[in-house]
């Protein structure tokens, strides 16, 4: 058992940056294609960024085996020296667990990460935890037991139903923003504005990250306190992400207002309705940018995409091309 260090160091170095929530490159059977992934992670370590978020929800880490999640790991650790925050939850192939085996099984998750030489830990939510009167106290002492078992900060994760996840009220959040092993809580409310908004705001004067992962939303949210981003939208074209940031950051609002709108586009292209098929349209557009070959953009985890979707991906990046940025 270890105290969790103070993460003071870490807020202040990934303040103002972004963090793609990266690709995991697959064939159509899920097998993990590691050549693809190497080229991948090289490439993106390149981009304007502040660290990488592996085993996220766009790169199905939840769904990859135990030996899988490290090959990534270690490719994304040979790749940069970036600060890695990898996500810990509760396995898709641990099926009906109790909460005890849930919180167990996530904790596992994060001191495996530790192990493998991760900075730092996002800690998903046990989706049972949501229906229970006493869910937002377990969801504290499961941080508080990742923190103490891994000596590694931590990420808050307030993630939307359709992903497996639950509202995070503010007094929730600023009970985990109140532990010392916080880096800051990433929303990822898909279009709960009101959620989104009141999480940001439940962690003003913290002194801790409030950490956007709102693809449909990223310039709002950076307007309602968001000051850092974690996002699956930036797994392909970063820059993209990065110039909003920028420009928001350093007080161009002018700038703001044209990059945001870019985004949005592609946004729009890529997270709609069925929302787990965004995972496979930014498998499409990493290929049409160069970033994995055609044979590992697959996505067996999210629903069958019809042919259409691929095409409207591709238009908005070539009508974005042929634009000169702003």
């Amino acid at each position: 058992m270890h105290d969790a260090p103070p993460a003071h160091h870490l807020v202040e170095r990934l303040r103002g940056t972004l963090l793609p929530a990266v690709l995991t490159p697959m064939d159509p059977h899920g097998a993990v294609d590691h050549g693809a992934l190497a080229g991948y992670a090289r490439r993106i370590a390149a981009a304007p960024i502040g660290g990488v978020a592996v085993w996220a929800h766009t790169g199905r880490g939840l769904y990859l085996s135990d030996a899988d999640r490290a090959r990534v790991l270690r490719a994304w650790r040979e790749a940069t020296p970036l600060p890695i925050v990898a996500g810990a939850g509760t396995p898709r192939s641990l099926t009906g667990p109790s909460l005890a085996e849930a919180a167990d099984a996530t904790v596992a998750m994060a001191v495996r990460a530790a192990e493998l030489g991760a900075d730092a830990v996002m800690v998903y939510p046990v989706t049972a935890f949501g229906g229970l009167d006493d869910g937002p106290a377990r969801t504290v002492r499961l941080h508080e037991r990742v923190a103490a078992e891994t000596g590694l900060p931590l990420v808050g994760f307030y993630l939307h139903g359709e992903a497996g996840g639950f509202p995070y009220p503010p007094d929730l959040v600023r009970e985990l923003l109140a532990l010392p092993s916080m880096l800051g809580i990433k929303t990822a409310t898909l279009d709960r504005a009101i959620g989104c908004q009141d999480a940001l705001w439940a962690g003003r004067g913290t002194g801790r990250l409030g950490i956007t992962g709102e693809d449909r939303m990223f310039g709002p949210s950076l307007m309602w306190g968001a000051d850092t981003a974690l996002v699956g939208i930036a797994a392909a074209r970063p820059e993209l992400s990065a110039r909003v940031l920028r420009a928001w950051t350093g007080g161009d609002h002018a700038a703001f207002v044209r990059a945001s709108e870019r985004l949005d586009r592609f946004a729009a292209a890529t997270f709609y309705a069925p929302i787990e098929g965004y995972v496979q349209r930014m498998h499409w557009a990493a290929v049409h940018d160069g970033l994995l070959p055609e044979g590992a953009a697959h996505d067996p985890y999210g629903p069958p995409p019809p042919a259409p979707e691929r095409d409207r991906v591709i238009a908005c990046l070539e009508e974005l091309d042929a634009e000169a940025p702003g």
